[in-house]
């Protein structure tokens, strides 16, 4: 492992790359973390990074927990990579990653495409998991209508392969229909500041992935403790979709948040950890205590 010196997005917090030098195999993963405790990972959305979580990290490592987020291969300071996106290969960067901070357990959260991500970690590694978290989530590209997935698609594909723009000419139309009619400008200022860093050919090769995307098999195998978050005024993945995979996790608890868009954990982070917090302090032990990847690294 590397621990060449990232700048971190939040005060007091260390940012590092995992693995080696991309040349060699998988790309460097980048991940900032904060606080001491049990692991909880943060996963973002397809177009997002490790900073769309800066409000549920400071929380958490205040809360007694070390709260890591990570830049997706292809996203932020992570490296990009050759070929197509494969989600088990994401499922495998997670792996490398639990390991630099030595742990066999953490808590896992994910937002929209962390959460299938997380979704693909369960289907490779299940015993990694202490608890799964999943914000804005479907589980197969096919449940949405074609028309919904045409939009998907043009939306961001169109602009950036036809029309020759970048992803920070596109940021402020995608996030605006993705927010809530009430999103504050935070949440707004943050998400748009996140897609307008995506690496753009490593975006487009996601979002086509994610049209293949589907685990939803994988919702009855999962054996841990899972909340599932939903969205009132989430366009993407509305409440209906929300609450049918809380419903086909076994024992899913299923929280909707009010007055939010898919943006949830942006748009009322006071409620999002409220949610979080409460139901991640009943199994706080099942996760293992993190180590400081960088002195383990030596």
């Amino acid at each position: 492992m590397t621990s060449a010196t990232l700048t971190p997005y939040l005060d007091g917090a260390k940012a590092l790359h995992i693995g080696a030098s991309s040349q060699f195999g998988a790309p460097r993963i980048a991940v900032e973390h904060i606080g001491a405790g049990p692991l909880v990972m943060f996963l973002h959305g397809i177009g997002g990074d490790r900073s769309t979580w800066a409000h549920q990290m400071t929380a958490f490592a205040a809360n007694g927990y070390c709260a890591a987020a990570w830049d997706t291969r292809g996203y932020g300071d992570s490296d990009d990579y050759d070929g197509a996106l494969s989600f088990t290969d994401i499922a495998d960067d997670l792996a490398r990653v639990l390991d630099a901070f030595a742990v066999n357990r953490a808590h896992i959260v994910g937002t929209s495409m962390g959460g299938r991500i997380s979704l693909e970690f369960y289907a490779n590694h299940p015993d990694r998991f202490a608890t799964l978290t999943l914000a804005g989530v479907h589980a197969r590209f096919g449940a949405f209508s074609p028309e919904a997935q045409r939009q998907f698609v043009d939306a961001r594909r169109k602009p950036l392969i036809e029309d020759g723009l970048d992803p920070a000419d596109i940021a402020p139309a995608v996030i605006g229909k993705l927010a809530g009619p009430n999103a504050p400008d935070d949440a707004r200022t943050r998400a748009i500041a996140a897609m307008a860093r995506l690496h753009k050919h490593s975006y487009i090769k996601t979002v086509e992935a994610t049209t293949q995307f589907d685990r939803e098999h994988v919702l009855g195998e999962i054996a841990v403790p899972t909340l599932v978050i939903g969205g009132e005024f989430d366009p993407l993945t509305p409440p209906d979709m929300t609450r049918k995979v809380a419903a086909d996790i076994t024992d899913a608890e299923y929280h909707l948040i009010y007055d939010v868009g898919h943006l949830g954990n942006l748009e009322n982070p006071v409620e999002f950890n409220r949610l979080l917090d409460q139901f991640l302090a009943r199994f706080r032990d099942r996760a293992n205590v993190a180590a400081d990847p960088e002195i383990l690294a030596g």
